[in-house]
Order: structure tokens, then sequence, then C-alpha cells
């Protein structure tokens, strides 16, 4: 099977219903979990306002082009999350609101481009459909190839592999490996209802311990000039 023009026809899926234990916790909250290191480069932003959640299918094109991208829509389950890797280019688009479409018909679960998108406004108005990309450029893509689809890829920061769970909002996007993903959200969601007292102390008016500022400065032996 030769290296850069190869597709990986299955791989192991995780439970669905360890995928949806992150449904609805917010991704800073997860990601704080996860030492601050989990989360895809802010170069990759949302184009709508959908939240994310899915299992990671991984494509790895040449830049600007969108062949194997195209395989993958119809290779792709429902509760697939695209992961298109094209090295960060931004010279053309490598799906519109017709691919879109098409992937919402199929019931995935969203993509994330790293390069551009097209047809922004649309894409923008969908509520149901989630799609991350780094940009946007009205400039359409080559159909040539070669690429891969179904292995390990590098996408803004991160490498994802086939499998992984996929989780978005409006901050970022978070990788997940599916065998530390239950004993983290439980530890997601405990820090979820924690702040869900902060809030509630705060707007009863009796605020938040703060104690935490002066013992860090004292340890770290700041210096008071009048």
């Amino acid at each position: 099977m030769p290296t850069g023009c190869r597709i990986k026809k299955n791989f192991e899926r995780p439970d669905r219903e360890l995928v949806e234990a992150f449904r609805g916790v917010p991704v800073a909250n997860i990601d704080d979990c996860m030492g601050r290191l989990a989360a895809l480069d802010a170069s990759i932003r949302p184009m709508n306002k959908a939240p994310l959640l899915g299992t990671a299918f991984t494509v790895k094109a040449p830049a600007g082009d969108n062949l194997m991208f195209h395989k993958a829509l119809d290779m792709a389950k429902p509760g697939d999350v695209l992961v298109i890797a094209t090295g960060g280019s931004m010279s053309r688009s490598l799906c519109g609101e017709i691919m879109t479409r098409y992937a919402m018909m199929k019931g995935l679960a969203g993509f994330i481009v790293d390069g551009c998108i097209r047809d922004h406004d649309e894409i923008a108005a969908i509520e149901e459909f989630p799609v991350y990309a780094k940009g946007v450029t009205p400039n359409g893509p080559y159909k040539n190839g070669p690429g891969e689809i179904g292995f390990p890829v590098s996408c803004a920061g991160q490498v994802i592999c086939p499998g992984d769970i996929l989780v978005g909002d409006g901050d970022s996007v978070l990788v997940i490996k599916p065998e530390e993903a239950e004993a983290l959200a439980e530890s997601a969601k405990k820090v979820t209802a924690s702040e869900t007292v902060q809030f509630a102390d705060i707007a009863s008016g009796k605020g938040l311990n703060r104690d935490w500022i002066d013992q860090t400065l004292e340890k770290i032996g700041v210096e008071y000039v009048d």
C-alpha cells in the first residue's frame, strides 16, 4: 500500500455513549482537565455556531485539492467528523454549501478543514452542522489527488487519529483519545458543576474567594512599592 495514495476502509469507532458523555460540556472545562494541551490552535475557527461532537474520520490531501474529501464524504458514517489536513494551505476552498448539505443529509457530525471554505454566509446560517476552518476564499479546489483516508493526520498543532473523539464549541476543538474519555468526561462535568456554583455566588453578591492571588504573589516574592 503506497504512502501518499491509500485508503483504509475501516477503523474502530468508540461507543456512541462514550462520545455523548461530552455533549453540552464546555470545551474550556474539558481542556482544563487535559493539561490545556488538547485544543487545535487558534488558526482553526468556527464558521458557524453549531457545536461539534463526533468521531474523527481523517483525510490527508495536497494543498487546494479535495478529491479525497469527496471520497471521504461517500465513505463516512453517521456521527463522523471529517478532518481534512492539507498542511494549512489557504490557496483554495475545499468545500462549500453543497458538500456541507450533502454531509448533513448523510448524518455526519461536522467538518474540520485545515484550510479554506467558501459559501461562508450560507454555512454561517446553518445551525445543525458545525464547520471549522482556517479561512474563506471563493477560489475553488483541484480534484486531482493523491491523498490518504483513514490514517493519522497533523491538523492545527494536534495529531488526530481515526476514531478520536472531537468536541468543539465557539472556543476551539479538542482531540480526545477514546481510552481516556470516560474518566475525562467525569472530571470535566465536575469542573462545570463547580463553575455553576461560582456563577451563583457572583450573581448573589457573595463574590469569589480571591485569597489565592495574594498567596501566589507572596510565593513568587512580589515586592510592593508605594
